[in-house]
C-alpha cells in the first residue's frame, strides 16, 4: 500500500528533494503542503510529516502541538528537518512527540534510510493484534476516516463466523484460536488476490473482521473468502462431527442443541461519495447488513438496507 508523506514547507522547496531522493521508490507518495492548508491536510491522516523549519512562516512548536492535539494524528511520526542548532529549541521540539530532529546540512542517505526504517517499524508495530498480525480498532477507524475525507467511492465488508461460540464449547479456545488465525489467512489471500495494493484488512476482535477495498470486483472477493473458508475450515472438525454435520452443545438446563457447523458471513457496504457524513453510520448499516446475512440460510445477495449480504452455510 502506497505510503503518503506530508512535507511541510510555505516556499515549496522541499517536495522536489524527496521527490528525486525516491525516485526509485514506488511505496511513497509525497505530498507538499503550506502551514495555511494543514486542518484539511490533517484529515486525510498521513504516514508521517516531515517539516522543513526553516521554510515555514509560523513557529515549529506550535505547528506541532496542533498536529499533537488533532485526534487523528497523535501518533502520526514527525521529522523535524532544521539549520536551528540551539540545543534548547531542539528540546522543547521534541517535547511535542517529534520523533526526529534532523540538523541541516542533511545527509540525503541518512534521511532516506531513517525514513525507511520508520516505515518498516511502523508495519510491524501496527499489526497490533497478537492472533492475527492484523491493524486493530484504531487503525481501523484511521483507515476509514482517511478513505471517507477522500471523497472516494470505497467497499467496507463485515466479516464475522457463526456458530463459533458453539465450536468453542465443544472443542475449546486453543482450537477456536487456530481457526481465528485460519479465518485471518482466508480474507488476506483472498483480498490480495484481487487488490494487492489498495486495500486494507484489520481484525475487530473476537471473530469480527473488516476489509476495505475498492468497490470493483467485491462480488468475486466475498465469493472467494466463503468458497474458501467453506472447503479448508472442515480439517478443523472431527470426521464424526463432519459425517453429522452438526456439533451438539449443552445449554445451561444441560439439554443438548444441535448447532450447523462453523461458517462465515460478510455484510458489505457501498461507500459512494457524500453518502455517508462519518464512519459511525458507515458502521450502522454494516451491523444491520451483517445481522441479515447471518439469519439467512443460503447463498444470498441483496442491495436492501443500502447495502449487500452474503451467506454461506455448510449443507
Amino acid at each position: 500500500m502506497i505510503q503518503e508523506i506530508y512535507i511541510i514547507d510555505d516556499d515549496e522547496s522541499s517536495l522536489p528533494v524527496f521527490e528525486k531522493l525516491f525516485i526509485e521508490e514506488k511505496d511513497f507518495k509525497f505530498i507538499g503542503v503550506k502551514t495555511e492548508q494543514i486542518d484539511i491536510a490533517l484529515k486525510n491522516i498521513p504516514f508521517l510529516i516531515v517539516i522543513n523549519e526553516d521554510a515555514i512562516d509560523r513557529d515549529v512548536v506550535g505547528l506541532c502541538k496542533k498536529i499533537r492535539t488533532d485526534e487523528d494524528n497523535q501518533i502520526t511520526p514527525i521529522i523535524i528537518v532544521s539549520s536551528n542548532t540551539d540545543r534548547k529549541h531542539r528540546i522543547e521540539v521534541l517535547k511535542q512527540s517529534v520523533e526526529y530532529y534532523i540538523k541541516k546540512p542533511v545527509d540525503a542517505d541518512y534521511l532516506y534510510y531513517t525514513i525507511k526504517n520508520l516505515n518498516r517499524l511502523l508495519t510491524i508495530n501496527r499489526k497490533i493484534s497478537p492472533l492475527t498480525g492484523l491493524p486493530g480498532n484504531v487503525q481501523i477507524h484511521a483507515e476509514l476516516k482517511k478513505r471517507l475525507s477522500k471523497g472516494e467511492s470505497f467497499s467496507v465488508l463485515y466479516l464475522d463466523l457463526d456458530n463459533f461460540k458453539a465450536y468453542n464449547d465443544v472443542y475449546g479456545f486453543l482450537k477456536g484460536d487456530q481457526i481465528i488465525e485460519f479465518t485471518a489467512q482466508t480474507i488476506l489471500k483472498c483480498v490480495h488476490e484481487y487488490f494487492p495494493e489498495d486495500s486494507f484488512i484489520g481484525h475487530i476482535g473476537g471473530d469480527d473482521f473488516i476489509a476495505v477495498v475498492p468497490t470493483e470486483n467485491v462480488d468475486n472477493i466475498c465469493q472467494a473468502v466463503i468458497a474458501n473458508f467453506d472447503k479448508n475450515v472442515t480439517r478443523f472438525f472431527t470426521k464424526d462431527d463432519l459425517e453429522k454435520g452438526y456439533i451438539e452443545v449443552a445449554n445451561r438446563k444441560g439439554i443438548m442443541e444441535q448447532f450447523p457447523l462453523t461458517s462465515i458471513s460478510i455484510g458489505v457496504v457501498i461507500v459512494e461519495k457524500g453518502r455517508f457524513k462519518n464512519i459511525l453510520e458507515i458502521g450502522d448499516v454494516g451491523a444491520q447488513v451483517k445481522h441479515v446475512a447471518k439469519s439467512v440460510c443460503h447463498w444470498q445477495k441483496t442491495d436492501s438496507l443500502g447495502g449487500i449480504r452474503y451467506k454461506w452455510l455448510h449443507k
